[in-house]
């Protein structure tokens, strides 16, 4: 058992051998920990949860009062429920794209607190037959992709991304239902809900990206820059931070 000296353990609290408790954290009363679970710094967990199996809580992790955890919790998520999952993350505020299905003529790009992140509300044309969402490559998206792909058929509860991309650029696109999608620079992180076909994401380079919240029709489409290439990833948030800090990006 390993429990750094700053962290704080409630009344009641059962620790297995095996169990690693980093920094700052704090741990609920009647909590229930099971080796070999390890637990990483600033993470706070509320009373009355279980957590158990070979899994990691990342750094600055929620567990709400009275969660299962029997999956690792990625870094700032913030998690509740039986079986416990994904409901939001720390420090990221929400960016609301409005519900308005009017005309859209020109593609306009708004900025994101996240550097290099940027929302495109495409081209859109409704009529009485249907509705019209049109992008152009180089122009309205602001790459060539090479790849495409679609996600689709997550359950609720799951989790998606999770990871960055050292030179490839993505754009995505919920074609139907929603996504939420967290994206985080190292420094700054924001969260969107793609709902709408005529809305984009851009998600550059060196951009953490996470997608989660998805309903049960979305269908997620992914334009990338580049052909899957497995060394153009970082799975891990904290070399992902590390890497960003000595490469810091062009511009």
């Amino acid at each position: 058992m390993s429990i750094h000296p700053t962290a704080t353990l409630m009344p009641g609290v059962y620790i297995e051998l095996g169990v690693s408790i980093g920094a700052n954290v704090t741990i609920g009363a009647n909590t229930v920990i099971l080796a070999p679970v390890r637990i990483e710094a600033d993470t706070w967990v509320g009373a009355n949860v279980t957590i158990s199996g070979d899994i990691i809580v990342g750094t600055r992790a929620q567990i709400n009062h009275g969660a299962v955890v029997t999956g690792s919790v990625p870094p700032k998520a913030v998690v509740m429920g039986n079986p416990a999952k994904i409901v939001g993350y720390v420090d990221t505020p929400l960016y609301q794209t409005g519900h308005a299905q009017t005309k859209v003529t020109t593609t306009t790009i708004t900025p994101s607190n996240v550097a290099g992140v940027a929302l495109y509300n495409l081209k859109f044309v409704p009529d009485m037959r249907g509705a019209l969402s049109v992008g152009e490559f180089g122009r309205d998206v602001p790459f060539t992709p090479l790849r495409y792909f679609l996600v689709l058929g997550v359950p609720t509860a799951e989790t998606r991304g999770e990871h960055a991309h050292i030179a490839c650029h993505q754009f995505l696109i919920a074609v139907t239902g929603s996504v939420a999608v967290v994206a985080d620079d190292g420094v700054n992180r924001q969260e969107f809900i793609l709902d709408k076909p005529q809305i984009g994401l851009y998600l550059p380079p060196l951009t953490w990206g996470i997608q989660y919240r998805y309903s049960h029709d979305a269908v997620l489409l992914v334009f990338a820059s580049d052909y899957y290439d497995a060394d153009d990833y970082i799975r891990d948030y904290t070399d992902f931070v590390d890497y960003v800090k000595k490469h810091p990006r062009a511009g």
